[in-house]
């Protein structure tokens, strides 16, 4: 279960994070602030890492269980 949700977590990080900053920071910000390009890489390579864990995951429960 949890490696659903490390894909689908890693996926939205990675397709769009804008919209993971506006799920997770906007609130932190007044006005109509943007991320950053530096939070937008800091969070495409942390969604890839995700991703990365929630396939890694779910390969392992299929192949040795």
């Amino acid at each position: 279960m949890i490696e659903i949700l490390l894909i689908v977590v890693g996926l939205v990080m990675l397709i769009s994070p804008a919209t993971f900053w506006k799920i997770t920071e906007r609130w932190k910000n007044s006005g109509d602030e943007e991320p950053s390009m530096g939070y937008v890489w800091a969070t495409r390579f942390g969604g890839t890492l995700f991703l990365l864990a929630g396939l890694g995951s779910a390969l392992a429960k299929i192949f040795w269980t």
